[in-house]
């Protein structure tokens, strides 16, 4: 039974966007010693950030976009078996048209 997660605040749920076969000089790099993806899609994202007098700013991503992070952006999560992100809309660098 799949479950359904809605961030809360300014956050995203992300799911990491897996890069083609590194190959450097002929060799190839093994998983273990490969780099995490920045980019990812996002798959849902919370109501959005509320300031002092309680009005709700929506966040400029939605569900669907390709975005790319910081190295170190965000908290992993497992949800239903897969690994996912958690962040703040803050730690979104930009989003991949």
């Amino acid at each position: 039974m799949a479950k359904t997660f809605t961030p809360l605040h300014d956050r995203i749920l992300v799911r990491r966007v897996e890069e083609g076969e590194s190959i450097r000089g002929g060799i190839i790099i093994p998983d273990s010693a490969k780099e995490k993806p920045q980019q990812g899609q996002v798959i849902s994202v919370g109501k959005g950030k509320s300031n002092d007098e309680g009005k709700v700013f929506p966040l400029d991503v939605k569900a669907g976009d390709q975005i790319l992070f910081g190295k170190y952006s965000g908290t992993e999560i497992k949800l239903d078996g897969e690994e996912l992100l958690i962040m703040r809309e803050e730690e979104v660098l930009g989003i991949v048209k």
